[in-house]
């Protein structure tokens, strides 16, 4: 199977199918926070059943996606991305019609888990990395997270307008339309570890187990990896329960869903930024600064009163904040064991993130039921954020490659 000869389509080509995938991919993910009280209240649940809904999401995505990594480097992206929008469009037809726990356990949870792991950042971004060249990965990287977070601003609201006017069940019948189109998309994200432009010297016959062996004896691998899942927790907990926690301080719904399109605008200029940024400077070092941000974001945000104008400010800088982590985490793996096996050493690091977001999702959900209130997550978040700042400064970025003259 991995000899079956497939077109190999210009670096622009593929820039632009990535990007629309992760659009796609980003865009319906980002808006999930949104369902949580329409189908609590219609359900008859506390918030604890779809938070832990969106963890269980969370955690089978990491918890797939080094397999599915490895099966895009071996065999092509584009197999792997057409296995994930199948996935991904048949968990939200699935959740829509969701009755009891264990159905939206299975379709939002494990379903769409497995979508998002086969058409998710480790896949799609590792095919980007594959097409471009040394000096254009770090800003290639920044250009496809920043894609997802567009993603977000469009349809984040545009899923609020399907819940205010259709509900909740015709909402993701709607969305399941738009993650088909990741099928399609797949055609240009053919490549494999094989296919890769200006490959580094030292990874030409270096094996699989080898490449794992590598970096799990790289301390800042294991540095980053723990990092990492201090943003897993950050973005699925303010993703999740952000838009419920406004309305609980008395504040329109419409409001929820204007965060986090804020959130989906802003990222795009701090992706973009981030990625430009990580070519010019020390990735780990911008790591830093921006966990370090973070926490003190969220102690202003804690101490002021939460009123429209705090709350569009709050989404707009959390917004540059938000995957901006992404190109920087990126970069690093690409920069230190090269791209044949980016997207499973991504998938591992990533599944830390996803640890941590399954984390996010749950505790928000299960501290609010038990104490009425989300200032104990807030807290936890200052505190993951100042840990992450420290984790990331002894990261040693030297490649263990050389550039091919």
């Amino acid at each position: 199977m991995q000899n079956l000869r497939l077109p190999q389509y210009s670096f622009p080509i593929v820039m632009a199918a990535g990007s629309l995938v992760l659009l796609l991919v980003f865009g319906i993910r980002a808006g999930f926070g949104l369902f949580l009280k329409p189908i609590s209240a219609d359900l008859g649940w506390g918030r604890e059943i779809f938070a832990m809904t969106i963890a269980l999401q969370n955690l089978f995505w990491g918890a797939f996606q080094p397999l599915m990594g490895a099966v895009s480097d071996r065999y092509g992206s584009g197999r792997t991305l057409v296995l994930g929008g199948a996935a991904y469009t048949v968990g939200l037809l699935l959740m829509s019609q969701a009755s009891s726990p264990v159905t939206l356990y299975l379709s939002g949870g494990l379903m769409i888990g497995l979508g998002l792991s086969g058409s998710g950042l480790a896949v799609v971004l590792g095919a980007v990395g594959r097409a471009a060249s040394e000096e254009q990965r770090s800003l290639a990287m920044g250009i496809g997270t920043a894609a997802g977070s567009l993603g977000q601003f469009w349809i984040a609201p545009l899923g609020q307008f399907f819940i205010s006017s259709y509900g909740w069940s015709t909402a993701l019948i709607l969305l399941s339309i738009f993650s088909l189109m990741i099928v399609p998309a797949a055609v240009a994200l053919t490549g494999n570890n094989t296919t890769i432009k200006n490959p580094l010297r030292g990874q030409e016959n270096q094996g699989f187990r080898e490449a794992l062996a590598e970096a799990f004896g790289h301390k800042g691998f294991l540095y980053l990896t723990a990092g990492f899942f201090v943003c897993g927790f950050h973005v699925v907990f303010i993703g999740t329960h952000l838009p419920a926690f406004l309305e609980d301080q008395g504040l329109d719904p419409k409001y929820g869903a204007w965060s986090l399109a804020f959130i989906g605008f802003f990222n795009v200029i701090g992706s973009f930024a981030s990625g430009y940024l990580g070519g010019k400077f020390s990735k780990k070092y911008c790591l830093s600064l921006l966990y370090l941000s973070r926490a003190l974001l969220f102690v202003a945000f804690i101490l002021m009163p939460t009123t429209p104008a705090s709350v569009l400010i709050f989404s707009a800088i959390i917004g540059l904040l938000w995957l901006s982590t992404v190109p920087l985490t990126t970069g690093i793996v690409s920069q230190v064991f090269g791209p044949k096996y980016f997207s499973t050493l991504f998938g591992i690091v990533f599944f830390s993130h996803q640890i941590g977001s399954f984390l996010g999702a749950w505790l928000g959900g299960y501290l609010y039921d038990t104490t009425g209130s989300y200032d104990a997550v807030w807290w936890i978040s200052v505190a993951l954020g100042l840990a992450s700042a420290v984790l990331h400064y002894p990261i040693n970025e030297q490649s263990l490659r050389t550039v091919p003259a």
